[in-house]
């Protein structure tokens, strides 16, 4: 289950930056959230930089920190209008260990960032960006990735949630978070699960084996379609075939899905080191149209 008290937006003042706000905020009033701005002044820009001496680059240090004030006065001033309780903070570092940093001194219980969404595979970590990924794989926090072409109304609609899964510890502790904010809004819940295409050979594979995916995949579904039932939602279910993420995204654009909600890794991740973001969840986030919610 999702407790959502305090939501930090981590901000650059950008225009890319008012989806990210947008949804920030109304997540917070649907919930009764504070709203926490915070701008980090990257201490990395201009370090390797051998034209730059170091009066110039505290030049450019006291620079940013004006504009850091800005754009975080900008994000509370939206959600003061919302009356909803705010802070903010400008603070020099490394942008993902200060978001982090935080997070662990305010006890935030989500984070809201931007991601830049569609591009072509195997631009994923690129375009996710390397704090936001960052972020998602080292913190403990649920992280909201909006993209940062997303359309930006005031009151953002969240009428039909899509919830992968696969079974898996990760999967159905995203599904909880999923019925948690779907109830909340009254939206309709859409657990999907893939048959992974990269790991069998749909078209070789014995029917048998196909037949035991697929079962897996319903049964997997209809668990969180019941789920969704007790708590009087609707959810209509599905099993798909093919690349897990290509799939996903597919199914979320069909079905006109207002938020994703994913686990940071299902069955398919290694055992090696579970601080791994998974790659069906990466390349989500990266190519997704619209917000991604990844809770850990």
């Amino acid at each position: 289950m999702i407790s959502v008290d305090t939501v930090l937006v981590p901000t650059d003042g950008s225009a890319g930056a008012e989806a990210t706000i947008a949804r920030a905020i109304d997540l917070a009033e649907t919930y009764g959230a504070a709203v926490h701005a915070l701008y980090v002044v990257d201490e990395g820009i201009g370090a390797t930089d051998a034209d730059l001496d170091a009066d110039q680059l505290e030049a450019a240090s006291a620079h940013s920190e004006p504009r850091g004030r800005d754009a975080t006065i900008q994000v509370t001033n939206r959600a003061e209008e919302r009356g909803l309780e705010t802070a903010r903070e400008v603070r020099e570092g490394v942008p993902h260990r200060s978001i982090l940093s935080y997070a662990d001194e305010h006890d935030v219980d989500l984070i809201a960032m931007g991601t830049h969404g569609r591009t072509r595979a195997g631009e994923e970590r690129a375009r996710m960006g390397s704090t936001t990924e960052r972020v998602i794989t080292l913190g403990d926090v649920p992280v909201l990735s909006v993209p940062l072409t997303a359309d930006t109304p005031d009151d953002p609609e969240l009428e039909r949630v899509v919830v992968p899964t696969d079974g898996s510890d990760a999967a159905e502790r995203a599904a909880d978070g999923a019925l948690e904010i779907a109830e909340r809004y009254d939206a309709e819940i859409r657990p999907v699960y893939v048959v992974d295409a990269t790991i069998y050979d749909l078209e070789d594979a014995p029917r048998s084996i196909i037949g035991l995916l697929s079962e897996g995949g319903e049964n997997a579904t209809e668990t969180v379609a019941a789920a969704a039932a007790e708590r009087d939602l609707e959810a209509v279910t599905a099993v798909r075939r093919g690349v897990p993420a290509d799939e996903l995204l597919e199914y979320a654009t069909d079905v006109g899905a207002d938020l994703v909600v994913m686990g940071t890794r299902g069955r398919a991740a290694g055992a090696a080191d579970d601080r791994l973001l998974g790659s069906t969840t990466a390349r989500v986030v990266s190519r997704a149209e619209v917000p991604v919610l990844v809770v850990e």
